[in-house]
């Protein structure tokens, strides 16, 4: 029996990790799509409203299925529109006009030593040392992904908008975890959905879609040579990179715990750079593939945390235990002795 529920343990952290490791696919994949968009036209918080707007769209019908949930949580999704869907967006394009990219990436991606953090002095939950191993891994491989020293800026303001878009990174992470919390959880695709509509909302103020050229996305953007129509990167970006990536990320914090997710989380980048490789002609250097090896060694090493513990079920009786149930009942040679 301690078999079996062993393998059953396995294999859900297996699927959980499965899904942070989707989640990160596709997050690093909205890069190499929103480029070549942007090249041909647009501006980068444009591409962002469009594709969290164009995500809220498709989630539409489940928001209307989960509309419970705006009485029920409506702090939980305005939480999460506001910091995982909006704030992050906002402030990390914020920060590009100011420092340079990998100095951007690598503030932002102090999330999870953030959330170490706030798990072991804000919860007082304990916080494993595999969990804190993998996370100085992470950051260091990542400052040798984004070759951090080539672009080394130190503008305040630019700095704290990078930070801003770590904290609301927090937020993302906390409060996919948080939905799960109490007698009636909130659905992840409910919160999900909401949390696109509201983020799309606020990225309409700060990402003026009226002053957009629309006609570039019935036009054709070059993807490493290959003209690709418009359209077909919005909805990578949109269905995939939006969509897909924010399922299969809540799932698995939800599944995980917030620390151990926001570590894998950090292969993002890494896979953001290697596509970039791949697909845009942007060849990695040396210390560069050496950082990404470092990145993925300090998410197997966090992914060996503890799981999420479940709380125990109460242990179902037909009737009041018989009397002296639970005592000791000495034997004959005892009662004899």
């Amino acid at each position: 029996m301690h078999e079996s529920q062993g393998q059953s343990g396995n294999q859900e952290r297996n699927a959980a990790l499965g899904l942070a490791l989707a989640s990160a696919l596709a997050f690093g994949g909205s890069g190499v799509a929103a480029k070549p968009l942007i090249e041909a036209g647009l501006e980068p918080l444009q591409v962002t409203w469009l594709r969290v707007m164009g995500a809220a769209l498709v989630m539409l019908p489940l928001a209307w299925q989960h509309r419970r949930l705006l009485t029920r949580r409506p702090g939980l999704l305005f939480g999460f529109g506001l910091l995982a869907v909006a704030g992050v967006q906002a402030c990390f394009f914020a920060a590009l006009s100011r420092i340079p990219v990998g100095v951007a990436l690598l503030v932002e991606y102090l999330a999870p030593a953030l959330v170490l953090g706030w798990v072991r002095f804000v919860q007082r939950r304990p916080v494993s040392r595999a969990a804190a191993v993998g996370v100085v891994l992470a950051v260091g491989g990542l400052a040798c992904v984004v070759e951090v020293w080539a672009g080394l800026s130190f503008d305040a303001v630019g700095l704290l908008l990078a930070l801003g878009a770590a904290c609301c990174q927090v937020g993302y992470f906390v409060l996919s975890d948080h939905g799960s919390d109490g007698q009636d959880p909130a659905d992840p695709l409910g919160v999900i959905a909401y949390g696109l509509l509201i983020g799309a909302a606020m990225l309409t103020v700060v990402g003026r879609p009226w002053q957009m050229d629309w006609s570039v996305l019935t036009g054709r953007a070059d993807l490493g040579g290959a003209r690709v129509p418009a359209i077909l990167l919005l909805a990578w970006i949109v269905l995939v990179a939006t969509v897909v990536a924010y399922l299969t990320g809540v799932l698995s914090v939800r599944r995980l715990s917030p620390q151990v997710a926001g570590v894998v989380a950090c292969l993002e980048a890494v896979i953001a750079t290697v596509l970039a490789w791949v697909l845009l002609d942007e060849h990695l250097g040396a210390v560069q593939v050496v950082g990404g090896a470092v990145v993925l060694a300090g998410a197997l090493i966090a992914q060996t945390s503890a799981p999420k513990a479940a709380p125990p079920e109460p242990v179902a009786t037909s009737g009041p235990l018989p009397e002296g149930a639970g005592r000791h009942v000495p034997t004959e040679d005892q009662r004899r002795g």
